[in-house]
């Protein structure tokens, strides 16, 4: 099912509606440290997030369905759809507005056991680059992923 939603670059004003986002799927999925505060991603999202990297949403109505940072590099830095958005186009939307932003090749890091968003972005054409034991801010084992025109 897709839904009738706009693509755009994010203002300031929905920052805090991309962190509610990630903070959702943090409280939903049980696998996943909480690391920082709800509160303290939200600051991140409107202090640095706002600033430092291209952030783009889709709009539904007046709701934030789901959004995508992209760093340096040609890496998506946060990809995250709202819950009840889900299975409805919004990720490939915003999968789609990072390959035309970034041109040739676009890659990620997905944990390894998040074995729904391995799926999607195979689908998406992304393959598997590299594997880490927990590299990261969460100490949780992931994968590198690359998509290539």
């Amino acid at each position: 099912m897709k839904i009738n939603a706009q693509l755009r670059p994010a203002r300031s004003q929905d920052m805090a509606a991309c962190a509610a986002i990630h903070n959702d799927w943090i409280d939903e999925v049980d696998w996943m440290p909480r690391i920082h505060s709800r509160d303290e991603l939200v600051k991140h999202y409107q202090i640095v997030v706002a600033s430092e990297r291209k952030t783009f949403v889709v709009a539904s109505g007046s709701r934030i369905a789901g959004m995508m940072t992209l760093g340096a590099d040609h890496l998506v830095t946060a990809l995250y759809v709202g819950r009840t958005f889900r299975r409805q186009g919004v990720g490939h939307m915003l999968l789609e507005c990072a390959k035309r932003e970034c041109g040739d090749d676009v890659s990620l890091w997905t944990f390894q056991k998040n074995e729904a968003a391995q799926k999607f972005y195979l689908h998406e054409g992304f393959v598997e680059i590299n594997r880490t034991d927990g590299d990261n801010e969460e100490g949780l084992p992931d994968i590198l992923m690359e998509w290539r025109a």
